[in-house]
């Protein structure tokens, strides 16, 4: 309990504790969010990362001096289509046993669910979409790998999701991450972040299960 506490402290203040990490270990910070965004984006069992909020905040900080602004660009971007890759390839060593695996503290089944019902969907546009969308981001790369789709095709979706993910999000920080109102109201905001994405991604997830269950309803037999 003590650990998920944190978590949630770390992920919900993350300007506070990110601008005290560079203020004591300077450019150590490069690596320590190069990890953060490679692990959400590269290992499906670390869906919980703040990746949004993550990367306002590092705009926010690059617009007050602390971090280089193209050097976290390029570094994040890096991160993100890295570990896109690294997921993608796990995904397509396990192939479709992972629908018999059930939810345990390793593998969330229903994100996983929800992200496949998005990908059924959407295609390969889900990983370029799924950027913004969390949970759904962390299984979007590993779902594209389970239905094997080719490497190219899946290299073209993860680099053009990537820097619009990182591109856009770091700018927004960048430009308007230390406005008294944004600083004000940051919790809310990153709060925003993590709730309207989940929100839309369970609502398709659920449109998806009712449609397939109305389709089941009127086939013969």
């Amino acid at each position: 309990m003590e650990i998920v506490q944190t978590l949630i402290d770390f992920v919900l203040h993350v300007d506070v504790h990110l601008r005290s990490f560079v203020e004591l270990y300077g450019n150590w910070v490069y690596l320590l969010l190069f990890a953060i965004i490679f692990v959400e984006t590269g290992l499906v069992v670390m869906p919980f990362l703040p990746g949004d909020s993550l990367l306002f905040v590092v705009g926010a900080l690059a617009g007050l001096g602390l971090m280089n602004y193209p050097l976290v660009m390029a570094l994040m971007l890096v991160a993100a289509v890295a570990g896109n890759q690294t997921n993608y390839a796990i995904g397509r060593a396990i192939g479709p046993r992972v629908f018999r695996w059930e939810q345990s503290r390793w593998f969330n089944k229903r994100a996983f669910d929800q992200a496949h019902a998005f990908y059924e969907r959407y295609g390969g546009i889900t990983i370029v979409l799924a950027r913004f969308m969390p949970f759904v981001r962390t299984f979007a790369p590993f779902v594209a790998g389970v239905a094997q789709m080719t490497r190219s095709k899946f290299t073209f979706y993860d680099v053009s999701g990537g820097a619009l993910w990182v591109g856009s999000l770091v700018t927004a920080g960048y430009l308007f991450g230390n406005i008294p109102w944004v600083q004000a109201h940051l919790s809310k905001i990153i709060w925003a972040m993590i709730l309207i994405p989940g929100a839309i991604v369970l609502g398709g997830a659920l449109r998806a299960r009712w449609r397939a269950a109305q389709a089941r309803k009127v086939r013969p037999g």
